[in-house]
């Protein structure tokens, strides 16, 4: 077995999915079942437990994991340390952002922490802001950016959250559209104009409970993951898109849309920092945590 071959192993161990963790260490999914195979055939044990439906660790697989991961962090200890003879804080930040996100909220964040510790080199994963917590959860990142989860408390236990900007929940049109000018209460909006709604995440939760408590009956057009993809669509004219107003004022969709204001029907939510609250791993990984930390403190 090899460095490549653990990491393949330990990212599968933390997503249980093959298509995804073939994605993110570029191999197919047959290449990865190989692999695993391989692995097995190595150790002489069972590590996953795998049919149609889900993929589980055996006990062995468990521990495999684990060591996986441990040789992983004292690679990157040992590296980093031949790289660095200064003692200064360096290695692969990974952060998990959606494309918005990247546009207003994270430049503050990586001017400072450039400016302090300009050795962290940066690997940024792009995607869904819905995926936020489960990208710390898997391990996928160190850092996140998304919506602050407030509905269930218990998340707290093993995330800790920065918030750094408050948004409102608007529906969004494409201006010269057919939905550029739309009139009456939420409820009467909901229920004629086609909507563009996200699949999952803090603002389709609170979506799908306002219109609970209504009775309303949406007339929906489509769904999606992630803003960027649900303005693609609003552009096209299908139907306003549940968005937060954040998107409409950053980056690349602050022309040619106008917003229907959703009034206290929806709510704001805090968009902020996401990471575990417990600092672990390896030293190299300790240390930028703390970096972090450091910034994010000179941010709120």
């Amino acid at each position: 077995m090899d460095f490549f071959e653990l990491n393949a192993f330990y990212t599968l161990s933390q997503t249980l999915h093959f298509a995804r963790t073939a994605e993110k260490v570029n191999l197919s999914p047959s290449a990865l079942s190989r692999l695993v195979s391989r692995l097995e055939d190595e150790t002489g044990t069972l590590l996953l437990d795998r049919n149609n439906r889900e993929v589980k660790l055996t006990e062995e697989g468990k521990n495999f994991g684990e060591f996986a991961r441990k040789c992983l962090e004292e690679k990157e200890d040992v590296l980093n340390s031949f790289k660095n003879r200064s003692n200064e804080v360096a290695g692969t930040l990974k952060m998990y952002a959606s494309v918005t996100a990247c546009y207003s909220i994270i430049p503050p964040f990586l001017k400072k922490l450039s400016e302090k510790y300009p050795l962290i080199h940066l690997e940024i994963e792009t995607g869904d802001p819905a995926s936020a917590v489960n990208a710390i959860r898997e391990g996928r990142a160190h850092i996140a950016v998304g919506a602050i989860p407030t509905e269930d408390a218990s998340i707290f236990t093993f995330i800790d959250a920065i918030p750094v900007h408050r948004t409102p929940l608007v529906f969004a049109a494409s201006i010269g559209g057919p939905y550029e000018n739309v009139s009456g209460s939420p409820q009467d909006i909901v229920s004629s104009v086609p909507l563009i709604l996200p699949k999952a995440g803090l603002a389709r939760e609170r979506f799908d409970l306002w219109i609970k408590s209504r009775n309303v009956k949406p007339v929906i057009a489509a769904e999606t993951e992630g803003n960027e993809a649900i303005m693609a669509l609003v552009q096209l004219g299908l139907g306003i898109g549940l968005i937060p107003h954040i998107v409409l004022t950053n980056g690349p969709y602050n022309k040619g849309f106008t917003c229907h204001a959703a009034g206290n029907a929806l709510g704001y939510y805090e968009v902020g920092f996401i990471q575990k609250k417990e600092i672990s791993g390896s030293e190299t990984q300790k240390k930028l945590r703390i970096a972090v930390n450091e910034v994010l403190k000179e941010l709120k």
